[in-house]
Order: C-alpha cells, then sequence, then structure tokens
C-alpha cells in the first residue's frame, strides 16, 4: 500500500505519524479532527532535523491518510507535493454505502457527531470543498477502479472538484485496482517517486492549469 522504505532508499527522508489514541498513544483518536495536528507537527520536527531541507516537503496519504492529507493541506502551504492513494473524499458516499463507517469510526470517534453529523459528513469531505486547499500544492491522486472500501467514484468527483477549483493535479484511475493497489506495485511506486522527484526534489513549477494554447 503505503512502502515508505522505497522513498528513503531514493534518498528522502521518511517521517510517518502515530494518530493519537492509537497504539497505546496518547490522547483520544478523533478521525479526522485534534489528529490531524499529529500530521502537521511533523513539519518543525522535520525542519530541526540535520538532514532536512524544509523547503522541500512532500506528504503522502492511503486511504485515511488520503483524507488526513486533505484536511491538513487547508491548513498548510509548506508541501511543496501530495499523493493521495485510495483516499476518502467523500463522507456521505462511505456511511451510505458502508453503514459500519458510521456506527464503527464516525459516531465513535467523532467528537461532534451525535450534535452535527451532516456539518462533520461535510467537513470529512474533501470534495465539498477543493477551493480550500492549498494551490502551490499539486496533488497526485491514485485510486483502483475495483476498490470496495473507497469507491472510485470519489476519486472521480475529487478530480473534477480540483478541475474546476484549478488546482494543479494529476489522476492515475488503475483499471481493476483494489483499495491497496495490489496488483500495480511497480507502477504506482514509479508515479510517487516521480511525482515527488519533480515537485519535491526539485521543485519545478506549477504547470498553467487555466484554458490555453491554440
Amino acid at each position: 500500500m503505503v512502502r515508505l522504505g522505497g522513498l528513503a532508499q531514493h534518498g528522502y527522508v521518511v517521517a510517518a505519524s502515530q494518530y493519537r489514541g492509537n497504539k497505546g498513544g496518547e490522547g483520544r483518536e478523533e478521525f479526522g479532527g485534534a489528529d490531524v495536528d499529529d500530521v502537521l507537527n511533523l513539519i518543525p520536527l522535520l525542519d530541526a532535523h540535520p538532514r532536512v531541507d524544509g523547503s522541500r516537503l512532500g506528504m503522502y496519504g492511503w486511504s485515511r491518510g488520503g483524507m488526513m492529507t486533505y484536511l491538513a493541506l487547508t491548513r498548510t502551504d509548506r508541501i511543496r507535493g501530495a499523493v493521495v492513494g485510495s483516499g476518502m473524499a467523500d463522507a456521505f458516499d462511505q456511511v451510505a454505502r458502508r453503514p459500519e463507517m458510521e456506527q464503527g469510526v464516525f459516531a465513535e470517534l467523532v467528537p461532534n457527531w451525535a450534535a452535527d453529523r451532516e456539518a462533520e459528513l461535510a467537513a470529512h469531505s474533501a470534495s465539498r470543498w477543493p477551493e480550500k486547499l492549498n494551490k502551490s500544492t499539486p496533488i497526485l491522486l491514485l485510486h483502483g477502479s475495483a476498490d470496495v472500501r473507497v469507491n472510485a467514484r470519489e476519486a472521480l468527483t475529487m478530480a473534477d472538484g480540483l478541475y474546476e477549483a484549478r488546482h494543479p493535479f494529476s489522476f492515475i484511475l488503475f483499471e481493476g485496482g483494489d483499495h491497496a493497489l495490489s496488483g500495480f506495485r511497480p507502477e504506482v511506486d514509479r508515479a510517487v517517486t516521480e511525482w515527488f522527484d519533480r515537485y519535491v526534489r526539485d521543485r519545478a513549477p506549477l504547470p498553467d492549469v487555466e484554458p490555453h494554447g491554440p
């Protein structure tokens, strides 16, 4: 799914957060709430690392991590390039297709769920607010057409929203790919590495996303 070791072997310093309340960690898990701070708090830690160039930071999130990446990109302009793999972008679709997500995840982990379910669903649905994402961060979307956990329609809707918002992005839909894109590991690794090399390592200028040409 997320093979961070390959990025490290390629020369990147890799840091991954442990969301609060997980695996014995302090605090209470919130699923897209205060746990976003656990992602953003990596930035000052990386800034202080002697091997890290703080002007070249990337972000990589898969599944829930994709949702967390979207939320983080509404709060920082420090990320030079982001990758979202099989990321949740429409919580309304999630609870409609998978009722267990509402009972076992949202209702249990989102603090304000009982008081304002609709507002919380919208707050966890990046496809409803693509214009809030920092436009200086180009986003690579990766998704499988056979994903049973996060329907490919979520990625398609997100891509449409990014296009309408004129947000720099690229989208790869893997025909027959599952949630982990397990049948496309080499292709995924290559796409992720090339994206980070272009926008994070080499700091390539963003493309002109306004309609142009002859």
